[in-house]
């Protein structure tokens, strides 16, 4: 899987469609592991974020920015966002922002995934909603595939034994960025 990952205070929607995505990322911004420093007016930072399947795995299910904070009291706090994600017009978060699943293609039995749900590329503009100027905080990104066997599945059907019900036999497979920060 490829993840790239990009913070800036200047991006745009669309940005993230742009051939050169790449170059107006390190032009307007800073890529994962990079610091952003506080704006002159105090605006919300944007991120360019693209993920790319990999190309023998699954597809992508959701992108995630996982933002985390030290409030102004030395607590720290985190929030999970989907900011990008598979079948987007279909699959709607509900009132409380909470993103219903993929789906799932797997034969348990046989250990076996089709990629006929997911997509083999997300990408998205996303601006922090709750951004506070005064507090430090850190983004990064978390891309999931859609389900697949998990090594349980694998062990059932090559040794031809059957897991209680308690073994998951699926899994969904994971890419994190290094974290972009923010410094007041």
């Amino acid at each position: 899987m490829i993840v790239r990952v990009f913070g800036g205070w200047d991006f745009k929607s669309g940005d993230d469609k742009n051939p050169d995505y790449v170059k107006i990322g390190y032009d307007k911004g800073v890529p994962m592991g990079g610091e952003l420093h506080r704006a002159e007016q105090d605006k919300s930072p944007t991120f360019i974020v693209t993920a790319v399947k990999d190309p023998m795995g699954a597809n992508l299910d959701r992108v995630q920015m996982v933002k985390g904070w030290r409030d102004s009291a030395g607590k720290l706090h985190e929030k999970v966002h989907d900011i990008a994600w598979s079948d987007a017009k279909t699959r709607k978060t509900d009132a409380k922002g909470k993103l219903p699943p993929v789906g799932n293609s797997v034969n348990v039995a046989e250990a076996t995934w089709t990629n006929t749900i997911g997509d083999v590329q997300l990408s998205t503009v996303w601006q922090d909603p709750d951004f506070d100027p005064d507090e430090q905080a850190f983004y990064y990104v978390r891309v999931l595939e859609i389900p697949t066997p998990r090594w349980t599945a694998y062990d059932a059907k090559l040794f031809g034994v059957t897991m209680g019900p308690e073994v998951p036999m699926t899994t969904q497979e994971r890419a994190y960025t290094s974290p972009i920060w923010y410094i007041p």
